[in-house]
Order: structure tokens, then C-alpha cells, then sequence
């Protein structure tokens, strides 16, 4: 039986959808259509008026400073949701990706596809759309046999326990004005060696409080004597917890461990309710060192080797790419 596929880009006009990845979810495409720079689009398979998979994408504008310019690229956090176990995944996901690249790539100089669980899904697919590889890195704690505290290494034990003792506490965020603050503080601490694109404000704003029934998403924070000198913050799916961003004063506190707390204020509360996994969402190259990176396996964490799928629309660069990354 024929796949239909339709893409929608306003959610005036999103069905109802079954599904449990907030990644591919109607709900982060509201957030998207509400943050300046934004366009998403979803796509969504049917057979006959079943939906039986979807995919979001999101096209955002990307600015640098140096040198000056603005480009637009299309990202995708992982492989889509699927509903129906009779048909085949990576065939359907097939269709999807050619219906996907051969609508976007007009619009985006860059398409990405990341945050990849299964290495090797969909390697003939991407291929035959002329998409290159490249190897990365995921990181992320398993909850569900072994407390947080056994996983630390003994230096990040002592920075926790002595940020304690100096009177740094963590908590989840629950006001305007900690929300407010926790933006302010994020915004300026957060430095271009871990991520080069902060989103508008908006995005957190509306993914933190438009959904208070759901746990799609919790921002932590670090106070000490009244202000907020770090935070974090977590989306939840499908049973995992995701670090998207977090960050702190660490220069102007350096003895109580901003960061470090931030982080650990998310994955201690995801292993106490219960979660699978805590993943840490950009851990950056394998042949790279990154500060980051050995920042995060302080928490005990594991490393998995992955890969990031990309296209760019200029095709004399995208067949370099893929001479490069063959």
C-alpha cells in the first residue's frame, strides 16, 4: 500500500499526532514557530489516512560575527517517530528523506541531521541524496543500575561536596523572575567553545512554560546568598533526559563550581524520577580534544561513537564534502 507524505509548516493545521519523542513532537513545533529565526516543518507518513511515522526539521537562520554573514540550515535530532512495526523503518525513513531533501534544500544552505542513536540507519539512503558523514561523539550516563554518585570521578565528588559546603544550592526554576535571571545569566556565560548558536530567549521561555502538565522540559538553577550563578537545562523523551544548555559564572565563582552543580542538579533529579539514561547533547569530534567533553566524563559518563549526516546546497562543496568524508 502507497506512502502518502505531507508536510506541514503551521500549526494552525497540525493533526492530532500519536508519538513520545518530544524531538518530533507537536509541541516543539509550537515552541519553534514561536522563536525569532525559526521555521519548522513536519513531516508526516500515511498510509491510506493512518499516520504511521513523522519527522521534524527545523530551518534556522545562523549569524556570525566573523566573518560577517547569514546563512540558513536545516536540523534534525534524530531519525523520526514511527508507528507501525509491520512496515520497514529505514525504507520509510527513505521516503522521508528524499521528500525532505528535495523540499528543504532550496531553503537551507545546510542540512544536519544529529543526535544520532543507530550509526549505520539509513547509510544507503542518505547516500543516494549525496549526503556525507562525519564521525562524533555521544556521551551519556545509564540510571538505571548505578547511582550518580558512584559514576563520579573523585575530583568531581570533592567540587560538589565543597560547593555545598560553601553554601551553593540547586533547585528547579519556578518563577518569572528566576526564569528572567537564569536567561540573563545563560546568555552571558555561555562561551562560543561549546556551542556557537544560542537560541532566542523565547525558546526556552516557551518550552519551560507552556506545557506545565507534560515534563517535556525542567531548567535547573544555582543560587548563592539569593542570586543565580548557574543553570541547566533538560528536555525529556521517550524515558531518557537530554542536557541541551547549561552553564555558569564560573569566573566570578570559581570556588563554588557553577557549572558542576548545574549539571549535577539535572542528572541527579533525572535518576530520582526515574529516567533511563542522561545524555549530553554535543560532545563535539572524536579527533578533537574538547575541553567540554572532558568536563562532562567527570559525571561518570559513557562515550559512544556516532556520526553526523550533512548536505549543503552548493553542489560543487557538497561533492567535496563528499570526496572528503567518503
Amino acid at each position: 500500500m502507497p506512502i502518502r507524505l505531507i508536510t506541514y509548516s503551521k500549526g494552525n493545521v497540525l493533526p492530532d499526532l500519536p508519538g513520545r519523542r518530544i524531538e518530533h513532537s507537536n509541541e516543539l513545533f509550537h515552541v519553534y514557530e514561536q522563536t525569532a529565526g525559526y521555521q519548522p516543518h513536519l513531516i508526516v507518513a500515511y498510509q491510506d489516512e493512518r499516520p504511521v511515522a513523522k519527522l521534524l526539521s527545523v530551518v534556522r537562520k545562523s549569524t556570525r560575527m566573523f566573518p560577517p554573514s547569514i546563512i540558513k540550515r536545516c536540523e534534525i535530532y534524530g531519525y523520526g517517530e514511527y508507528f507501525d512495526e509491520s512496515l520497514n523503518k529505514e525504507n520509510l525513513f527513505g521516503e522521508m528523506l528524499d521528500y525532505l531533501t528535495q523540499n528543504i534544500i532550496q531553503q537551507s544552505f545546510l542540512i544536519e541531521f544529529r543526535n544520532l542513536e543507530e550509526p549505520l540507519f539509513g547509510y544507503k539512503h542518505f547516500r543516494r541524496n549525496h549526503y556525507f558523514s562525519i564521525n562524533w561523539i555521544r556521551v551519556y550516563n545509564s540510571l538505571h543500575n548505578r547511582v550518580p554518585e558512584k559514576q563520579l570521578e573523585p575530583a568531581r565528588k570533592r567540587q560538589i561536596n565543597r560547593a555545598v559546603r560553601r553554601g551553593a544550592t540547586t533547585k528547579i526554576l519556578e518563577t518569572e523572575e528566576e526564569l528572567d535571571s537564569f536567561l540573563k545569566m545563560l546568555k552571558k556565560s555561555y562561551s562560543s567553545k561549546i556551542r556557537k548558536h544560542f537560541p532566542d530567549i523565547n525558546f526556552f521561555r516557551q518550552l519551560a512554560t507552556q506545557y506545565p502538565e507534560k515534563e517535556t522540559s525542567r531548567i535547573f538553577i544555582v543560587k548563592y546568598k539569593g542570586k543565580i550563578i548557574g543553570g541547566s537545562f533538560c528536555i525529556y523523551s521517550d524515558g531518557d533526559a537530554y542536557l541541551w544548555f547549561s552553564g555558569g559564572m564560573r569566573k566570578t565563582y570559581p570556588w563554588l563550581y557553577p557549572g558542576v552543580m548545574a549539571v549535577w542538579a539535572a542528572l541527579t533529579h533525572a535518576y530520582s524520577n526515574g529516567y533511563q539514561h542522561f545524555e549530553f547533547m554535543d560532545a563535539g569530534l572524536p579527533f578533537k580534544k574538547i575541553g567540554y567533553r572532558d568536563f562532562i566524563l567527570g559525571f561518570g559518563g559513557k562515550q559512544v561513537s556516532t556520526r553526523r549526516w550533512f548536505r549543503f546546497r552548493w553542489k560543487w562543496l557538497n561533492r567535496l564534502s563528499c570526496w572528503l568524508y567518503k
